[in-house]
């Protein structure tokens, strides 16, 4: 079987990054992953994946820096999964555009009950729906979305 979505995970510590890759395409997900912000930016902007899973503490970029860029041209749910505990810290990513704020140390079913709930406020019967601001065109089996930069045929995203 197809994996469903596509998770992007954003996490420097090797052992988290392989234990939520390990749950999550146990679950049917495919996983992306970056260690650093670049590399995950630069994975957000070629591969436009399902959703994000970012930790805020990273050694080159903060995640909240990641969270500001990737709300200029992107609705993708963006989960933030971080060891910071402080109200502060949480209100500041969840106003900033985070969709979701998971603590560390979690319970993997939390995670992908999170990642379920958050995919199904922006797909729609298994396919990308849009949010307000995106534009999307439709003829026959070929979807364009502008905004996430995506084609689909069939359903199934093309490679650019």
């Amino acid at each position: 079987m197809n994996p469903k979505f596509s998770v992007l995970i954003i996490e420097d510590e090797t052992h988290i990054l392989n234990f939520m890759r390990k749950i999550l395409t146990s679950h049917d997900y495919k996983v992306l992953s970056a260690n650093t912000g670049k590399a995950g930016l630069e994975i957000i902007s070629s591969q436009c994946p399902d959703i994000i899973l970012l930790d805020l503490g990273l050694p080159d970029i903060d995640g909240v820096d990641i969270i500001k860029k990737v709300r200029e041209w992107s609705s993708c749910p963006i989960i933030v999964i971080s060891a910071r505990t402080s109200e502060r810290e949480k209100v500041l990513a969840l106003d900033l555009g985070a969709d979701d704020y998971i603590t560390k140390i979690f319970n993997p079913l939390e995670l992908i009950a999170r990642v379920k709930s958050q995919l199904r406020r922006y797909t729609q019967l298994g396919s990308a729906a849009p949010a307000a601001s995106e534009h999307i065109y439709t003829t026959g089996g070929l979807t364009v979305n502008d905004d996430k930069k995506e084609v689909l045929v069939d359903g199934e995203a093309v490679r650019m």
